[in-house]
Protein backbone atom coordinates (compact mmCIF):
# COMPACT_ATOMS: atom_id res chain seq x y z
CA UNK A 1 0.00 0.00 0.00
CA UNK A 2 1.06 3.59 -0.62
CA UNK A 3 1.46 5.82 2.47
CA UNK A 4 -1.23 8.50 2.25
CA UNK A 5 0.95 10.89 4.26
CA UNK A 6 3.74 10.85 1.68
CA UNK A 7 3.59 13.06 -1.41
CA UNK A 8 3.32 10.63 -4.26
CA UNK A 9 5.32 11.13 -7.46
CA UNK A 10 6.01 8.88 -10.41
CA UNK A 11 9.58 8.50 -9.20
CA UNK A 12 8.63 7.61 -5.61
CA UNK A 13 6.02 5.12 -6.84
CA UNK A 14 8.62 3.32 -8.95
CA UNK A 15 11.37 3.53 -6.34
CA UNK A 16 9.00 1.95 -3.83
CA UNK A 17 8.31 -0.88 -6.27
CA UNK A 18 11.82 -1.80 -7.43
CA UNK A 19 11.73 -5.25 -5.83
CA UNK A 20 8.23 -5.95 -7.14
CA UNK A 21 9.01 -4.84 -10.70
CA UNK A 22 12.61 -5.98 -11.16
CA UNK A 23 14.00 -7.57 -14.30
CA UNK A 24 15.39 -11.12 -14.00
CA UNK A 25 19.03 -11.66 -13.12
CA UNK A 26 19.79 -13.13 -16.54
CA UNK A 27 18.92 -9.82 -18.21
CA UNK A 28 21.34 -7.89 -15.99
CA UNK A 29 24.02 -10.52 -16.52
CA UNK A 30 23.66 -10.27 -20.28
CA UNK A 31 23.62 -6.48 -20.10
CA UNK A 32 26.99 -6.48 -18.32
CA UNK A 33 28.46 -8.92 -20.83
CA UNK A 34 27.13 -6.93 -23.82
CA UNK A 35 28.86 -3.81 -22.54
CA UNK A 36 32.14 -5.62 -21.89
CA UNK A 37 34.15 -6.29 -25.09
CA UNK A 38 36.00 -9.15 -23.41
CA UNK A 39 32.94 -11.41 -23.78
CA UNK A 40 32.30 -13.23 -27.07
CA UNK A 41 29.02 -14.15 -28.74
CA UNK A 42 29.66 -17.76 -27.76
CA UNK A 43 30.01 -16.85 -24.07
CA UNK A 44 26.85 -14.72 -24.13
CA UNK A 45 25.02 -17.56 -25.88
CA UNK A 46 26.16 -19.99 -23.20
CA UNK A 47 24.63 -17.80 -20.48
CA UNK A 48 21.30 -17.54 -22.31
CA UNK A 49 21.33 -21.30 -22.93
CA UNK A 50 21.16 -21.87 -19.16
CA UNK A 51 17.51 -20.78 -19.40
CA UNK A 52 15.91 -23.37 -21.75
CA UNK A 53 12.51 -21.60 -21.97
CA UNK A 54 14.14 -18.27 -22.84
CA UNK A 55 16.45 -19.95 -25.36
CA UNK A 56 13.53 -21.65 -27.09
CA UNK A 57 11.55 -18.41 -27.39
CA UNK A 58 14.57 -16.50 -28.71
CA UNK A 59 15.34 -19.14 -31.35
CA UNK A 60 11.68 -19.17 -32.44
CA UNK A 61 11.79 -15.39 -32.77
CA UNK A 62 14.99 -15.19 -34.81
CA UNK A 63 13.75 -17.97 -37.12
CA UNK A 64 10.39 -16.30 -37.70
CA UNK A 65 9.44 -14.08 -40.65
CA UNK A 66 9.78 -11.17 -38.23
CA UNK A 67 13.51 -11.35 -39.04
CA UNK A 68 13.28 -13.15 -42.37
CA UNK A 69 16.62 -14.97 -42.44
CA UNK A 70 17.02 -17.46 -45.28
CA UNK A 71 18.86 -20.19 -43.37
CA UNK A 72 17.81 -21.71 -40.07
CA UNK A 73 19.53 -20.45 -36.92
CA UNK A 74 19.91 -23.35 -34.50
CA UNK A 75 22.08 -21.98 -31.67
CA UNK A 76 21.92 -18.88 -29.49
CA UNK A 77 25.57 -18.04 -30.22
CA UNK A 78 24.82 -18.08 -33.97
CA UNK A 79 21.76 -15.89 -33.30
CA UNK A 80 24.00 -13.42 -31.48
CA UNK A 81 26.45 -13.40 -34.40
CA UNK A 82 23.76 -12.90 -37.06
CA UNK A 83 21.33 -10.44 -35.49
CA UNK A 84 23.85 -8.74 -33.24
CA UNK A 85 24.36 -8.61 -29.51
CA UNK A 86 22.27 -5.46 -29.01
CA UNK A 87 19.31 -6.90 -30.90
CA UNK A 88 19.44 -10.12 -28.92
CA UNK A 89 19.61 -8.14 -25.69
CA UNK A 90 16.44 -6.34 -26.78
CA UNK A 91 14.71 -9.67 -27.41
CA UNK A 92 15.75 -10.90 -23.96
CA UNK A 93 14.27 -7.74 -22.47
CA UNK A 94 11.05 -8.15 -24.47
CA UNK A 95 10.57 -11.75 -23.39
CA UNK A 96 11.60 -11.06 -19.79
CA UNK A 97 9.38 -8.05 -19.16
CA UNK A 98 6.23 -10.10 -19.77
CA UNK A 99 7.15 -12.24 -16.76
CA UNK A 100 7.57 -9.20 -14.51
CA UNK A 101 3.90 -8.25 -14.59
CA UNK A 102 2.07 -11.44 -13.72
CA UNK A 103 -0.16 -10.31 -10.87
CA UNK A 104 -2.23 -7.45 -12.27
CA UNK A 105 -5.92 -7.23 -11.22
CA UNK A 106 -7.94 -8.79 -14.06
CA UNK A 107 -10.82 -6.39 -13.52
CA UNK A 108 -8.57 -3.51 -14.61
CA UNK A 109 -6.94 -4.96 -17.71
CA UNK A 110 -7.07 -7.94 -20.05
CA UNK A 111 -3.40 -8.85 -20.23
CA UNK A 112 -3.73 -10.65 -23.56
CA UNK A 113 -5.16 -7.47 -25.13
CA UNK A 114 -2.55 -5.38 -23.34
CA UNK A 115 0.42 -7.28 -24.77
CA UNK A 116 -1.18 -7.67 -28.21
CA UNK A 117 -1.64 -3.89 -28.44
CA UNK A 118 1.86 -3.35 -27.08
CA UNK A 119 3.37 -5.60 -29.77
CA UNK A 120 1.25 -3.75 -32.36
CA UNK A 121 2.65 -0.43 -31.16
CA UNK A 122 6.19 -1.80 -31.19
CA UNK A 123 5.98 -3.14 -34.73
CA UNK A 124 4.41 0.06 -36.09
CA UNK A 125 7.00 2.22 -34.28
CA UNK A 126 9.86 0.11 -35.67
CA UNK A 127 8.53 0.28 -39.23
CA UNK A 128 7.97 4.03 -38.93
CA UNK A 129 11.53 4.47 -37.69
CA UNK A 130 12.94 2.44 -40.59
CA UNK A 131 10.94 4.43 -43.15
CA UNK A 132 12.22 7.64 -41.53
CA UNK A 133 15.85 6.41 -41.82
CA UNK A 134 16.35 6.29 -38.05
CA UNK A 135 19.57 4.52 -37.10
CA UNK A 136 19.08 1.37 -34.99
CA UNK A 137 15.33 1.47 -35.58
CA UNK A 138 14.89 -1.70 -33.50
CA UNK A 139 14.99 0.38 -30.31
CA UNK A 140 11.62 1.84 -31.33
CA UNK A 141 10.15 -1.66 -31.17
CA UNK A 142 11.06 -1.80 -27.49
CA UNK A 143 9.72 1.72 -26.92
CA UNK A 144 6.41 0.63 -28.43
CA UNK A 145 6.32 -2.64 -26.54
CA UNK A 146 6.92 -0.83 -23.25
CA UNK A 147 4.94 2.36 -23.95
CA UNK A 148 2.13 1.58 -21.47
CA UNK A 149 4.19 -0.32 -18.93
CA UNK A 150 3.50 2.49 -16.46
CA UNK A 151 -0.20 1.59 -16.42
CA UNK A 152 0.65 -1.85 -15.06
CA UNK A 153 2.59 -0.27 -12.19
CA UNK A 154 -0.40 1.96 -11.44
CA UNK A 155 -2.83 -0.97 -11.62
CA UNK A 156 -0.68 -2.98 -9.23
CA UNK A 157 0.19 -0.23 -6.75
CA UNK A 158 -2.93 1.98 -6.96
CA UNK A 159 -5.75 -0.37 -8.05
CA UNK A 160 -8.67 1.56 -6.50
CA UNK A 161 -7.50 4.91 -7.85
CA UNK A 162 -6.80 3.37 -11.25
CA UNK A 163 -10.30 1.94 -11.32
CA UNK A 164 -11.75 5.40 -10.62
CA UNK A 165 -9.65 6.90 -13.41
CA UNK A 166 -10.84 4.29 -15.92
CA UNK A 167 -14.49 4.77 -14.98
CA UNK A 168 -14.29 8.57 -15.11
CA UNK A 169 -12.62 8.30 -18.51
CA UNK A 170 -15.27 5.80 -19.59
CA UNK A 171 -12.33 3.61 -20.65
CA UNK A 172 -11.37 6.15 -23.32
CA UNK A 173 -7.59 5.85 -23.81
CA UNK A 174 -7.25 9.53 -24.78
CA UNK A 175 -8.95 10.72 -21.58
CA UNK A 176 -7.11 8.42 -19.17
CA UNK A 177 -3.85 10.45 -18.96
CA UNK A 178 -5.83 13.70 -18.61
CA UNK A 179 -7.72 12.32 -15.60
CA UNK A 180 -4.57 10.69 -14.21
CA UNK A 181 -2.89 14.10 -14.24
CA UNK A 182 -5.86 15.66 -12.45
CA UNK A 183 -6.28 12.94 -9.83
CA UNK A 184 -2.74 11.66 -9.25
CA UNK A 185 -0.63 14.58 -10.55
CA UNK A 186 1.26 12.39 -13.02
CA UNK A 187 0.46 9.97 -15.85
CA UNK A 188 1.21 6.41 -16.87
CA UNK A 189 3.82 7.85 -19.25
CA UNK A 190 5.66 9.49 -16.35
CA UNK A 191 5.61 6.19 -14.43
CA UNK A 192 6.77 4.22 -17.48
CA UNK A 193 9.65 6.61 -18.04
CA UNK A 194 10.74 6.29 -14.42
CA UNK A 195 10.51 2.49 -14.57
CA UNK A 196 12.66 2.42 -17.72
CA UNK A 197 15.16 4.63 -15.92
CA UNK A 198 15.20 2.37 -12.86
CA UNK A 199 15.92 -0.59 -15.15
CA UNK A 200 18.89 1.38 -16.54
CA UNK A 201 17.51 1.18 -20.07
CA UNK A 202 19.01 3.54 -22.68
CA UNK A 203 18.13 7.25 -22.43
CA UNK A 204 16.35 7.07 -25.78
CA UNK A 205 13.92 4.51 -24.37
CA UNK A 206 12.97 6.16 -21.11
CA UNK A 207 12.72 9.57 -22.77
CA UNK A 208 10.48 8.30 -25.60
CA UNK A 209 8.21 6.54 -23.10
CA UNK A 210 8.10 9.51 -20.72
CA UNK A 211 7.31 12.05 -23.46
CA UNK A 212 5.03 9.95 -25.66
CA UNK A 213 2.05 12.19 -24.81
CA UNK A 214 3.94 15.44 -25.40
CA UNK A 215 6.75 14.63 -27.86
CA UNK A 216 7.41 18.27 -28.70
CA UNK A 217 8.92 18.83 -25.22
CA UNK A 218 11.25 15.82 -25.39
CA UNK A 219 14.91 16.65 -24.97
CA UNK A 220 17.66 14.68 -26.72
CA UNK A 221 15.38 12.07 -28.33
CA UNK A 222 12.47 14.06 -29.73
CA UNK A 223 12.23 12.04 -32.94
CA UNK A 224 11.89 8.80 -30.96
CA UNK A 225 9.12 10.36 -28.85
CA UNK A 226 7.43 11.69 -31.99
CA UNK A 227 7.46 8.29 -33.71
CA UNK A 228 6.24 6.55 -30.57
CA UNK A 229 3.43 9.11 -30.16
CA UNK A 230 2.14 8.41 -33.68
CA UNK A 231 2.44 4.63 -33.22
CA UNK A 232 0.42 4.74 -29.99
CA UNK A 233 -2.53 6.33 -31.80
CA UNK A 234 -2.83 3.28 -34.04
CA UNK A 235 -2.07 0.47 -31.59
CA UNK A 236 -5.60 -0.17 -30.31
CA UNK A 237 -7.03 -1.06 -33.73
CA UNK A 238 -5.67 -4.38 -34.92
CA UNK A 239 -7.63 -4.32 -38.19
CA UNK A 240 -7.52 -1.21 -40.37
CA UNK A 241 -9.55 0.30 -43.16
CA UNK A 242 -8.72 3.45 -45.11
CA UNK A 243 -11.51 5.51 -43.52
CA UNK A 244 -10.33 4.78 -39.98
CA UNK A 245 -6.70 5.48 -40.83
CA UNK A 246 -7.65 8.70 -42.61
CA UNK A 247 -9.66 9.89 -39.60
CA UNK A 248 -6.86 9.14 -37.12
CA UNK A 249 -4.16 10.51 -39.42
CA UNK A 250 -5.93 13.82 -39.99
CA UNK A 251 -6.35 14.28 -36.22
CA UNK A 252 -2.57 14.27 -35.66
CA UNK A 253 -1.15 17.83 -35.64
CA UNK A 254 1.03 18.59 -38.67
CA UNK A 255 4.12 19.32 -36.57
CA UNK A 256 3.91 15.83 -35.06
CA UNK A 257 3.77 14.20 -38.49
CA UNK A 258 6.36 16.40 -40.14
CA UNK A 259 9.36 14.45 -38.85
CA UNK A 260 8.38 11.13 -40.42
CA UNK A 261 8.88 10.42 -44.11
CA UNK A 262 5.43 9.10 -45.00
CA UNK A 263 2.18 10.45 -46.33
CA UNK A 264 -1.21 9.00 -45.36
CA UNK A 265 -1.34 6.46 -48.20
CA UNK A 266 2.16 5.18 -47.44
CA UNK A 267 1.31 4.98 -43.76
CA UNK A 268 -1.78 2.87 -44.49
CA UNK A 269 0.42 0.48 -46.48
CA UNK A 270 2.82 0.31 -43.53
CA UNK A 271 -0.02 -0.60 -41.15
CA UNK A 272 -1.13 -3.42 -43.42
CA UNK A 273 2.48 -4.63 -43.61
CA UNK A 274 2.65 -4.68 -39.80
CA UNK A 275 -0.22 -7.14 -39.34
CA UNK A 276 1.66 -10.38 -40.00
CA UNK A 277 4.64 -9.29 -37.92
CA UNK A 278 2.33 -8.45 -35.03
CA UNK A 279 0.61 -11.83 -35.17
CA UNK A 280 3.85 -13.80 -35.37
CA UNK A 281 5.72 -11.86 -32.70
CA UNK A 282 2.81 -11.97 -30.25
CA UNK A 283 2.36 -15.72 -30.68
CA UNK A 284 6.06 -16.27 -30.04
CA UNK A 285 6.22 -13.81 -27.15
CA UNK A 286 3.23 -15.52 -25.54
CA UNK A 287 4.53 -19.03 -26.20
CA UNK A 288 4.17 -21.09 -23.04
CA UNK A 289 2.70 -18.17 -21.09
CA UNK A 290 -0.71 -17.58 -19.58
CA UNK A 291 -2.00 -14.04 -19.28
CA UNK A 292 -4.38 -13.28 -16.45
Amino acid sequence: MVDANVTLTAESLVQGSITLFSLPDIYHQIEKMVNDPRFTALEIGQVIAKDPALSMRLLKLVNSSFYGFQSRIDTISRAVTIIGIKDLQSLVLATSVVDVFNDIPSDLVDMTDFWLQSVQCGVVAKLLAKESSVLHAERLFLAGLLHKIGTLVLYQKLPELSSKVLKLADYNAELVPVIEQEMIDFTFADVGGELAKSWALPDSLHEAIAYQLTPEVALAHRLDAQILHIATIFCTALVYDQDLVSELWEAIPFERKSLISLDQKQFFTLLLQAQEDVRQFFELLASGKKFY
